[in-house]
């Protein structure tokens, strides 16, 4: 809450307006700011529980197979069904000696919980004692949308995954900045200079 609280001058000094419509940078549905008059000004807290709101609204169950470890997290592939269940669901992490199969055709429904499916990214796993993932090893966790990653896969192919936090808060503050940057009013300056391009 003091991380909100500390950003309420910055957006005193911004005209701007929340709205909700996708965000073009690839985040899940987060705030979109367009110019308006300062009196429909959000504050930093209102843009703060919205955001966390649409990361509650957009979380996923992710249950699969861990396919890389890399610095900044795990690349998943998630859609293991046989996971969800008790007593594997006592623990983040499954060695990967477990015999698990990715269920056929899944559809992912668009409803919070939902089990994730394909490859995803997953950050901000817990810091277990004796609970270090390794490659091929299982996770079984919610994740809340935090916009795409890119890697390189092997043969230095480039592919591209949704990106999951499993830290709430983590996840809040990474959205919440996104939008903050996006909020940049156009200066009259930028806006001339894009009608003269069109205009030639």
């Amino acid at each position: 809450m003091l991380f909100f609280l500390a950003t309420s001058s910055a957006w005193a000094q911004t005209n701007v307006v929340l709205t909700n419509i996708t965000d073009r940078g690839g985040l899940t549905p987060t705030a979109h700011l367009i110019h308006a008059q300062t009196n429909q000004l959000p504050s930093a807290v209102q843009l703060a529980e919205q955001v966390r709101t649409e990361c509650i609204q957009g979380r996923r169950s992710i249950a699969g197979r861990i396919l890389r470890v890399l610095p900044d997290g795990l690349v998943v592939d998630s859609g293991y069904t046989n996971l969800a269940r008790s007593p594997l669901e006592s623990s983040w992490l499954v060695p990967g000696t477990l015999t698990a199969h990715r269920a056929p055709n899944l559809v992912e429904a668009n409803e919070p919980d939902s089990l994730c499916a394909g490859q995803v990214f997953l950050t901000d796993v817990p810091n277990s004692r004796g609970a270090k993932p390794h490659q091929y090893d299982y996770v079984i966790i919610r994740g809340y949308p935090t916009g795409h990653y890119t890697y390189t896969s092997v043969g230095n192919i480039q592919r591209t995954a949704r990106r999951f936090s499993a830290s709430l808060d983590k996840a809040t503050r990474l959205n919440f900045a996104a939008a903050v940057n996006r909020a940049q009013p156009v200066t009259s300056e930028q806006t001339h200079g894009e009608d003269s391009a069109h205009s030639k």
